[in-house]
């Protein structure tokens, strides 16, 4: 009766708003829920131009998800929209009270309520693109090579359905967390790093213990070790991943342009179809960026056959 309810809503608000050429769900939907708290994403529709693709923009920086950047964004998609591309802008959960795996296990969460409900919204669930900055990147890279393991027996049957994306675009993403331009960024040996650029808690990784019934932090700098490379997306590429496009400044002192370089030779080691486009003097993020939103664009027309 829920999905029933939610079809009939996605439904009713396309077809009241069908002469526009974006609509927007006023309301924000919940994909999910965690700490007794809603996870969240607005839904941007097409007009009758519809192509039946989505796109999935994640909304993180400094993997940190803003509700007011999110609104922005909602300002920004109708070039997508114009396209006939539903666009989905996705908040995942927010450093500092969620670190990178807790983020990345929320985004796979919103792909499969996205995948699960495509019927609704109008879309093949079979072209899904996923698209996001600096750590919106990175965490959209995250998703696309994971494994893609499906709980086959979850009670909630939108865990039972996959994770996977079709095509993937992104800008100045963080990819390896072992091997950082010149510098490691690894908690375990860049501590001062982490809490000058204000990320820190992102990577102040916790357990849960059943004594106290608590998460505790990890302080194994093994341990750590492990899951920053567990969260790095380039010892994930395999022959399967999505086509991906990358987009970097070659002047970005933030997030090194060797982040992007370094994926893209694991991306071709494995023959998987990959662009990278270098921004002569760009830095972390650039203003003017209509022809590479265009490319973006393409890419999606391209490869969201």
């Amino acid at each position: 009766m829920k999905h029933i309810f939610l079809s009939f809503f996605v439904l009713c608000q396309v077809n009241v708003y069908a002469q526009s050429a974006v609509n927007l769900f006023k309301d924000e939907l919940i994909y999910g829920r965690k700490d007794g708290m809603a996870l969240t994403m607005f839904v941007q529709v097409p007009g009758q131009s519809a192509n039946g693709k989505g796109i999935i923009i994640v909304e993180s920086g400094n993997w940190k998800s803003s509700y007011e950047r999110a609104l922005r964004f909602l300002k920004e998609s109708r070039i997508y929209t114009d396209k006939g591309y539903t666009v989905f802008t996705v908040l995942p959960g927010s450093q500092p009270r969620y670190t990178i795996p807790d983020q990345v296990a929320d985004l796979k969460r919103a792909i499969r309520f996205i995948r699960y409900n495509a019927k609704a919204y109008g879309i093949d669930p079979g072209h899904i693109g996923i698209m996001g900055f600096s750590s919106g990147g990175h965490l959209s890279l995250a998703v696309a090579t994971a494994d893609n393991k499906i709980d086959s027996t979850a009670n909630d049957p939108v865990d039972r359905v996959s994770s996977r994306v079709q095509a993937v675009a992104v800008f100045y993403p963080p990819t390896d967390f072992l091997n950082f331009g010149k510098q490691q960024l690894v908690p375990s040996v860049n501590r001062s790093a982490l809490i000058l650029t204000g990320v820190y808690a992102a990577f102040d990784f916790k357990t849960f213990n059943d004594t106290t019934r608590s998460y505790v932090p990890i302080t194994d700098d093994s341990k750590k070790l492990e899951i920053a490379r567990q969260v790095s997306p380039i010892y994930s590429v395999s022959p399967d991943d999505p086509p991906v496009l990358i987009m970097h400044g070659d002047a970005d002192i933030l997030v090194p342009l060797q982040q992007s370089e370094s994926i893209i030779k694991k991306f071709i080691e494995a023959k998987v179809p990959n662009q990278l486009i270098i921004k002569k003097g760009a830095g972390h993020g650039w203003k003017n960026n209509e022809a590479e939103i265009k490319t973006v664009i393409d890419w999606f027309d391209k490869y969201l056959k």
